[in-house]
């Protein structure tokens, strides 16, 4: 974010009071955490702020709560207050109390404490109170963008919510941040619900069921644990890898795994890879994950991307150019967060500069991601990353070599030249040791379909992209 448009958050801040501080404050760690991080500690925080700013009061539910935001994000949350308000703030973390503290100064995206749940989020437990099922009622299939990067995704989840227990089990769905993985589960256990009030759904993230056994561990209630994730009839859970080196963890997954599959209930899984690509876990773990299906998701193509952006912008009561659209999804080709986060640095431009969206204001909006593109992904960085990566020298990148082990990575490095610059064939091909256009289309052609059949190809391809985009 560049400095004027921090200082038009400060702005807006100070005019709208210490809730529209928080709210800048919310927005932006919006756009720079993933998004599970984001809605499990950030989301949640209720914020009370002096009338001179000089201090903000956080609430936290619990003290495990409370500790891992001091520990993880108070930092953080420090530092973007003092660079949106421009001047240091102090910041305190305390404990809600039962009751919520008196007018607080409360995000818009942040619920009380403790919050009171939307009547889908509870489902009656035979007799034995209320279970929280934690799904968000606004991740479903319909509003869920489909385009070739997740339509076996898809069709796959549909699927599973359609006739749970049968095909499928478990289905683990793996791609990099910000792809989507997290709203799929979430439309998985939204469509069983509607279909099937009474099912006893829970979705989570691998941190909380890290955090479950731990406590059940401590308190030495590992029956109440075991009633509450073995009689399930489909438990979603997002980052499997987070289960790495944590042996207690891997054990218990593995007994509600298999009392899941025993009584015939569904599991749905998430990753940022696919499971025999998983570090650190246990064998027998990562052979039950394989055992049903696996489908990818990829990043989003231009005309997915697109349509997410104009879909998004009416969600926002606003109207975005098909032109526009174009224009960011050709710079923002990541994920999907990525572009959401482009989206909202527009609008929010937009609104307070009081200009209609157009291709020179979204340039404008955008300028420091921009730049940042223009100076880390260039041709000769991908090429040095790729000839690390591969290990083999940059100078063969340029050279008439062609055994497998060199022209391989040459024509890897082509085709994310192509897919992360903006580079023409010829260009590209003059780049790399004065080759003709044709031969960098062939690389390009052959390495993208390789791609959707070759799963450690797309694995070394999802590997490159991340550490190119930094």
């Amino acid at each position: 974010m560049s400095e004027g448009y921090g200082n038009s958050l400060a702005a807006g801040a100070s005019m709208n009071g210490g809730g529209g501080l928080w709210q800048a404050c919310v927005d932006q760690l919006a756009q720079e955490l993933p998004e599970q991080q984001f809605n499990t500690w950030i989301k949640p925080l209720v914020a009370r702020v002096t009338d001179d700013f000089s201090k903000v009061t956080l609430f936290v539910a619990n003290r495990f709560k409370l500790d891992w935001v001091r520990a993880q994000y108070a930092g953080r949350i420090a530092a973007t207050l003092e660079k949106l308000y421009g001047q240091p703030v102090q910041l305190e973390l305390a404990l809600a109390q039962r009751e919520s503290p008196a007018k607080p100064y409360i995000a818009a995206t942040a619920p009380e404490i403790p919050p009171t749940p939307e009547p889908a989020d509870l489902v009656e437990d035979n007799g034995a109170g209320l279970f929280k099922n934690r799904l968000n009622t606004a991740l479903t299939f319909d509003t869920l963008v489909e385009g070739t990067a997740n339509r076996m995704a898809r069709a796959a989840a549909m699927h599973v919510s359609g006739t749970p227990g049968q095909l499928y089990n478990p289905l683990f769905i793996y791609g990099g941040v910000g792809l989507g993985k997290t709203h799929l589960v979430h439309a998985v256990g939204n469509k069983l619900l509607a279909d099937r009030p009474g099912s006893k759904v829970l979705y989570i993230h691998a941190e909380q069921f890290v955090s479950d056994v731990v406590k059940a561990y401590q308190r030495k209630t590992f029956d109440e644990f075991k009633d509450k994730y073995h009689s399930l009839d489909l438990l979603l859970i997002d980052d499997v890898q987070f289960f790495a080196n944590k042996d207690r963890t891997q054990e218990e997954f593995f007994n509600a795994f298999e009392a899941l599959l025993a009584k015939k209930s569904h599991i749905v899984m998430t990753s940022d890879t696919y499971p025999k690509g998983l570090a650190d876990i246990h064998e027998r773990l990562v052979s039950r994950f394989d055992s049903g299906l696996t489908v990818a998701i990829e990043p989003p193509e231009l005309e997915m991307r697109v349509a997410i952006l104009i879909n998004k912008a009416r969600s926002e009561n606003s109207e975005m150019p098909e032109e526009v659209a174009f224009f960011v999804a050709k710079n923002v080709r990541s994920n999907v967060r990525e572009l959401e986060g482009a989206l909202r640095k527009i609008l929010a431009y937009s609104r307070f500069n009081q200009k209609e969206i157009s291709i020179a204001l979204a340039r404008e909006a955008l300028r420091d991601l921009l730049s940042i593109q223009n100076r880390q992904i260039s041709v000769e960085n991908i090429q040095k990353t790729v000839a690390d990566y591969y290990k083999i020298k940059v100078a063969d990148m340029y050279s008439k070599k062609r055994p497998a082990s060199i022209a391989r990575p040459r024509q890897i490095a082509m085709y994310l030249a192509k897919e992360l610059t903006q580079k023409s064939l010829p260009e590209i091909g003059e780049l790399f040791g004065g080759r003709d256009h044709t031969t960098v289309l062939h690389a390009v052609r052959k390495i993208a379909s390789e791609r959707q059949t070759v799963t450690e190809l797309n694995q070394q391809l999802h590997v490159l992209e991340q550490t190119l985009k930094g």
